[in-house]
């Protein structure tokens, strides 16, 4: 089967990753969009794992209020270098957790990584951490977080 241009720009929207990335995926599910996502989420956990032992020495603060000023968290994410820290993708990621502990009040970092993600419930916050992973090519964690509220 013969997979489109389309079908890849569409897929790297969905995604974010790279072209080749996505046009490999939809070869291997034969065309399938469905497939061909499950198909990166497993290499993006297989990328995560297989760099697991490299060094955190960069990443980003982000900071999240809720409107009405009750609730804000504070997130540590961690990456290997500057250059991924400062990407305007990276930082919006963080910004994006940093919402998520807002409203959904995870203890620790373990509960937080299994939770579904409240923007996409087909996704945890683990599987949008290895996506992280995936495009940027870098070890990413959460290092830590608070969340302060007034009730």
């Amino acid at each position: 089967m013969m997979i489109t241009i389309e079908q890849i720009k569409q897929l790297r929207e969905e995604t974010g990753l790279s072209i080749m990335q996505c046009q490999k995926a939809l070869e291997e599910a034969g065309g399938d969009k469905t497939k061909a996502i499950a198909i990166l989420k497993e290499k993006g956990a297989e990328i995560a794992s297989k760099k697991g032992d490299r060094t955190l020495g960069a990443g980003a603060v982000a900071a999240y209020i809720h409107s009405g000023d009750t609730v804000g968290v504070l997130l540590e994410l961690l990456c290997e270098t500057d250059f991924v820290g400062k990407n305007p993708e990276f930082k919006a990621t963080a910004k994006e957790i940093a919402m998520h502990i807002a409203a959904m009040k995870p203890e620790n970092v373990a509960e937080l990584l299994e939770q579904p993600f409240i923007k996409d419930t087909s996704k945890t916050i683990a599987d949008i951490i290895n996506g992280t992973v995936q495009k940027f090519g870098e070890r990413t964690e959460i290092g830590q977080f608070i969340r302060y509220s007034i009730n």
